[in-house]
């Protein structure tokens, strides 16, 4: 009886209201369809004749014609979103530390992803999906929600296992490495995923929602102004990372999938820090800061005014530098296998670390793997000193204790170090 009130309310509001914007549909004599409830509860636009109980057309016929307009547009707005040019990476001007961060993680990703903190402007975004068009083929399961890799078991969703199991073919596609955003306002479950508890207890199935982290697996998760994130899910993200599964857990029900990504967060310090035991999940740490000399300033302003003219035809006059960057790192990736580092420079990596009191073992790891992807990018089979100078400033910068008194940025405390022990 409530909902029959409230749906007459409803109605008497409908056939009240004055016309506005678009002409209403009329009867011949003049008069609005009125708007009413059926018998079985449903709203209906009338046709002004009784028919028991209640009028007799229901809006979802009405609803039915609109739809597809609605979808029309939606899929006019991926397809623009899909097609937006993206600034090439090879045409970023300076922040040679940030870009070479980016690219040592893209050959491994076990390195553990980046982050980067800098001043406001300086392309830290930019810079970012950028990399997009550098990202290298995997081989994909079609159709997996997951990205599952059809011969490794590790990053394999639940339903490709099962159907290895029972013997089944899979249908396999080639697709570029996936980019993820996490926009601030994401909730848990949208991050995590959501299981469908009503229908796990009706019909005895595990039904899972995938999230943004299924969606990244095996590719790239960005989380831009990753420092106004919520602590619980920087949590979440940094955790499924190191670990490279996700599991989600509601009323008795729990479901686990691969989530390996490559966790890629920018920030501005100004708009606070991360807390020192969440840096340190971060395998690196690029700072960007804004550029001072004048004629970079005028090139990089010139270059974005270029783009924004014609980015087709920028972005093709870059495509020799790209597809070169691109074939670097395909045979980077191939290589980073067969690249070896001296027991020697195992040993000095790990008294650097030691003397800089960094905790735990992370740094020396990441500053091992770090080396041995720089090295595999520049085409070499062994990681020299000079390999490991170039990176140790950013696999421990981050992981140092802050001194309230100390001035000097971290990077250099760490390059001294180093020359230091090397020497």
């Amino acid at each position: 009886m409530v909902a029959q009130f409230f749906l007459t309310v409803i109605a008497q509001i409908y056939n009240a209201a004055p016309q506005v914007g678009e002409q209403r549909q009329r009867h011949q004599d003049g008069r609005r369809p009125p708007l009413c409830w059926t018998a079985q509860g449903n709203i209906g636009v009338g046709d002004g004749r009784w028919q028991g109980w209640g009028w007799g057309v229901s809006i979802s016929n009405v609803a039915t014609e609109i739809s597809p307009a609605q979808e029309q547009v939606q899929k006019l707005a991926a397809s623009k979103e899909s097609q937006r040019p993206v600034y090439p990476f090879a045409a970023i001007v300076g922040q040679d530390e940030m870009k070479l961060c980016l690219l040592l993680n893209v050959i491994d990703p076990k390195i553990g992803g980046v982050m980067i903190m800098g001043d406001r402007g300086t392309g830290k975004s930019t810079t970012v999906r950028s990399l997009v068009d550098l990202l290298p083929e995997i081989k994909v399961v079609a159709g997996d929600p997951f990205n599952s890799d059809p011969e490794d078991a590790e990053v394999q969703g639940p339903e490709v296992r099962d159907k290895l199991m029972k013997g089944d073919e899979l249908a396999v596609v080639f697709t570029k490495i996936n980019m993820v955003d996490l926009p601030l306002g994401a909730t848990e479950d949208r991050v995590c995923g959501t299981i469908d508890i009503e229908k796990a207890l009706t019909e005895g199935v595990k039904a899972f929602e995938p999230g943004l982290l299924a969606k990244a697996n095996r590719g790239i998760l960005y989380v831009d102004e990753v420092n106004l994130l919520d602590d619980h899910l920087v949590d979440v993200l940094l955790d499924s990372a190191a670990s490279g599964w996700n599991t989600v857990e509601r009323e008795g029900i729990s479901i686990s999938h691969p989530a390996r990504f490559i966790l890629i967060g920018s920030g501005n310090p100004e708009e606070g820090e991360l807390r020192p035991q969440l840096l340190d999940r971060f395998g690196m740490h690029a700072q960007v800061g804004t550029v001072k000399d004048a004629e970079l300033r005028v090139k990089i302003v010139e270059e974005r005014a270029r783009f924004d003219r014609n980015p087709k035809e920028f972005r093709e006059s870059y495509k020799a530098e790209q597809d070169k960057l691109q074939q670097q790192i395909g045979s980077a990736r191939s290589g980073l296998s067969s690249v070896t580092i001296d027991h020697e420079l195992r040993v000095k990596i790990s008294k650097v670390c030691a003397e800089l009191n960094v905790d735990g073992l992370r740094g020396d790891i990441v500053t091992n793997r770090a080396a041995r992807a720089l090295a595999a990018l520049k085409g070499r089979d062994k990681v020299t000193a000079e390999d490991i100078a170039t990176v140790i400033p950013n696999c421990l910068r981050h992981r140092l204790r802050k001194d309230p008194l100390e001035s000097i940025d971290s990077g250099l405390l760490v390059i001294e170090k180093f020359y230091e022990v090397f020497s």
